[in-house]
């Protein structure tokens, strides 16, 4: 049971500093981004950025408040890009890379719900939930690459 505990500890923070990584990543690609559809590119890699954000008080919920953890201060490597097509494209291949760790998280928690017995109705829904966001960003950057 504390390994348990501690490999989902583990798990969230990198999760954790991903999200941090990746919030700072669209806010300063956003700073890059020109041409005649800059403006709408720019407002979705800053909605994201505030989605990233939100995943980042969720980690740190779940690791301190839900399994009595340390919250990484952390960051995950970040990736630069100049121009439009690769910023969209480097984003998207983080969040792919993103929702394939989480569904690794995911998968943990579900396997040994037994262990997690006041724990796992939380740790379930906040993590299918920011899947199901990231999921959500995948879509709308493959939408942006092809405008």
């Amino acid at each position: 049971m504390a390994d348990l505990k501690r490999e989902l500890l583990t798990m969230l923070n990198k999760g954790l500093e991903l999200e941090h990584s990746a919030r700072i990543q669209y806010l300063a690609h956003a700073e890059l981004i020109k041409g005649i559809n800059a403006e709408k590119i720019i407002e979705r890699l800053k909605e994201i950025a505030g989605d990233e954000e939100k995943h980042e008080g969720v980690f740190r919920n779940l690791i301190g408040g839900y399994l009595g953890g340390e919250p990484s201060m952390g960051l995950a490597a970040t990736h630069k890009a100049a121009a439009t097509k690769a910023i969209l494209e480097i984003n998207l291949k983080n969040e792919k890379e993103a929702i394939d760790f989480y569904k690794q998280i995911y998968t943990k928690v579900c396997d040994n719900k037994e262990g997690l017995k006041y724990e796992f109705a939380t740790l379930e829904h906040d993590i299918r939930h920011v899947i199901i966001d990231e999921e959500e960003h995948v879509s709308e950057l493959s939408l942006l690459l092809e405008v």
